[in-house]
């Protein structure tokens, strides 16, 4: 892969923030990729690829790197890494604001389902899964572009927006699952102490997936904090 092809212009990076980063972002995609994933996955993934990116931002700022953008190649690398960091920003905004109103529908969802109105259920069942999948339109536009080999930082930089962008569109193909559509016939079919039991059951998988909702919120702001971060401390290098 071309993340472990070493730059020739540039001094090496210290090999263990180096090959911590290289290995946190292969394992990440080899968990994102298995069949069993789940949402506290994706949630889990959203903190390591943050974390992985404070351990880029530390790399940003060592002195041989920074020397190392003095060259007109390697500092185009990073200035193009810099103009698409806005778009992967623009992304995970996005993402927050929809797992927001999704959230919101769970507790609509609630109030529902305690009063007993089937056909409204559905309706916000429908409305869940509709807006789920509407998160997924603006992921699917998003194109992986490669970096030149040249500027190991770059290339590093490129393979994490990569790996976010596959992380937030795998969360987005997700979020569909997490709720059932009931058919109102059979809704008003059930008897009334085993529709109690049922709603019981459903109030609690709703509270689950509130919290869900709540904790890939979490994630995906503490993954835009450290793409902001990030890119401040590289506009602030570029400037110098």
């Amino acid at each position: 892969m071309a993340c472990h092809q070493r730059s020739t212009s540039l001094p090496s990076l210290p090999h263990s923030i180096e090959s911590n980063v290289e290995q946190e972002l292969l394992g990440l995609k080899a968990c994102i990729s298995l069949p069993s994933t789940t949402i506290d996955t994706m949630c889990d993934g959203l903190r390591r690829l943050g974390d992985a990116y404070s351990c880029i931002e530390e790399m940003m700022c060592l002195p041989s790197n920074q020397a190392g953008l003095s060259l007109t190649r390697q500092r185009k690398m990073m200035e193009e890494e810099l103009d698409r960091s806005l778009g992967l920003i623009d992304l995970c905004s996005a993402m927050q604001e929809s797992l927001a109103e999704l959230k919101m529908i769970v507790q609509e969802l609630r109030l529902v389902l305690k009063r007993g109105d089937g056909v409204a259920l559905q309706l916000k069942i429908e409305s869940f899964i509709r807006l789920a999948k509407k998160t997924q339109k603006p992921l699917k536009k998003a194109t992986s572009k490669a970096v030149a080999e040249g500027c190991k930082l770059a290339m590093l930089m490129a393979e994490a927006r990569e790996m976010a962008v596959y992380l937030l569109e795998s969360t987005s193909q997700l979020l569909p699952k997490q709720i059932g559509c009931p058919s109102v016939s059979k809704w008003s079919l059930v008897s009334k102490r085993f529709q109690k039991r049922k709603v019981a059951c459903e109030e609690q998988q709703l509270q689950a997936l509130e919290r869900s909702m709540g904790d890939l919120q979490d994630g995906v702001e503490f993954l835009f904090r450290k793409l902001i971060q990030s890119r401040v401390s590289l506009l602030n290098i570029l400037s110098l």
